[in-house]
């Protein structure tokens, strides 16, 4: 038979269903997301050049604006959302026409594949303190070339403004690093990302 509940019992059922209500309602109000100010924030993508005649070759540096995403200081959340035919060649040093044949390997079928894989994005799983209130070692899981997998992200804040790096391989996610020259010049499979985020008021 159901166990039948006194008053006294219906009563303390009752107070502890409002203190749950009200606990859920306060940690609600405590986690605030704030949209990423896309316009003062900036992410580059460094890839570094290798092979034996490496000399004749050069890094390359490549601004990936963010279309959009937020952040939550308070649970340490974030989501960032870019768009690979976005992605623009800034390489220091080269001609316009150079920066344009790199951009074109870039995001053609052989590399980023921009046509056939429009999606970069990264989402925040869990963070945890790096020995400085200010800093966090953040997991996520970027998704880049049609693939999702998870990156180890190293943030600091400073007065609002999120700064950081990380480093992912191409090889990860089933990209195969650009060879000339039968590989005697070629980009590192490691590459760097850095970001600079504000978020808005």
């Amino acid at each position: 038979m159901p166990s039948i509940l006194t008053p006294k019992q219906l009563l303390m059922t009752g107070w502890i269903r409002v203190l749950a209500g009200a606990v859920l309602l306060v940690a609600s109000g405590m986690a605030q997301s704030h949209r990423i100010d896309t316009a003062h924030s900036s992410v580059t993508v460094r890839v570094y050049k290798a092979g034996l005649l490496s000399a004749f070759g050069h890094d390359h540096e490549i601004a990936a604006p963010i279309n959009s995403g937020d952040v939550d200081p308070a649970a340490h959340r974030v989501e960032l959302h870019f768009g690979a035919g976005d992605l623009q060649v800034q390489d220091p040093g080269v001609s316009d026409a150079d920066r344009k044949t790199i951009r074109q390997t870039m995001l053609g079928p052989d590399v980023l594949d921009a046509t056939r894989y429009p999606e970069i994005a990264f989402r925040s799983t869990a963070a945890a303190p790096a020995g400085d209130p200010a800093r966090w070692i953040v997991h996520g899981e970027l998704t880049l070339h049609g693939q999702v997998h998870p990156v180890v992200v190293d943030v600091r804040e400073d007065g609002g403004v999120y700064q950081g790096t990380a480093v992912v391989k191409q090889t990860s996610f089933g990209i195969k690093p650009v060879k000339v020259a039968g590989g005697t010049v070629r980009v590192k499979d490691d590459v760097r990302i850095e970001f600079k985020i504000q978020l808005t008021h």
